[in-house]
């Protein structure tokens, strides 16, 4: 199974791109490709933009590598109880160019913040919203408090409890 995962954030020390990174690698015998979204660079979206450019090739691109998945695990970073706007941005592009970008693919939706709310409010958004954008979406789950639960230097959950969630929610993509 080839699974695509990235974090919806452009920070460099992003926490949610970790958390997809490790919840990826615990899918047993997956090709796991990690994306950034960094590489996909676009303009701010306007209609007036998108007559003058066209399809912006940052989404393109995207959308040509979202088609190399088999399954997607996508970690949510939460800004002010929304999707951050540089992904936000990436996904209307993207959408204008194929509404359902995720064709159905089965996908684990996460999210994580450092506080004790774990993104619930983005995570909701995402999966409620996920069928409209072809998201098929088999599991979610939150993971509060980030940096009590996770060790970003050895890139590993440190509370077992979420570890076995993880475990549980990426197993449903198989």
């Amino acid at each position: 199974m080839k699974v695509i995962a990235f974090g919806a954030s452009t920070s460099s020390q992003s926490i949610n791109q970790a958390l997809a990174t490790y919840a990826a690698k615990q899918i047993e015998g997956a090709q796991v490709t990690v994306l950034n979204i960094n590489d996909y660079s676009v303009p701010m979206f306007s209609e007036d933009r998108e007559k003058e450019l066209g399809q912006a090739e940052g989404a393109q691109a995207f959308l040509r590598d979202l088609a190399q998945a088999d399954a997607f695990v996508i970690s949510f970073a939460e800004h002010n109880g929304h999707y951050p706007a540089a992904y936000k941005n990436l996904f209307d592009w993207t959408t204008r160019i194929d509404r359902e970008l995720f064709k159905g693919k089965p996908a684990v939706y996460l999210a994580t913040s450092p506080g004790p709310g774990g993104a619930q409010s983005v995570l909701a958004a995402a999966v409620a919203s996920a069928p409209f954008f072809g998201g098929n979406v088999k599991g979610s789950l939150s993971v509060p408090s980030f940096y009590d639960n996770f060790d970003l230097a050895a890139g590993e959950v440190t509370n077992s409890e979420i570890a076995e969630k993880i475990k549980a929610t990426v197993a449903l993509l198989g």
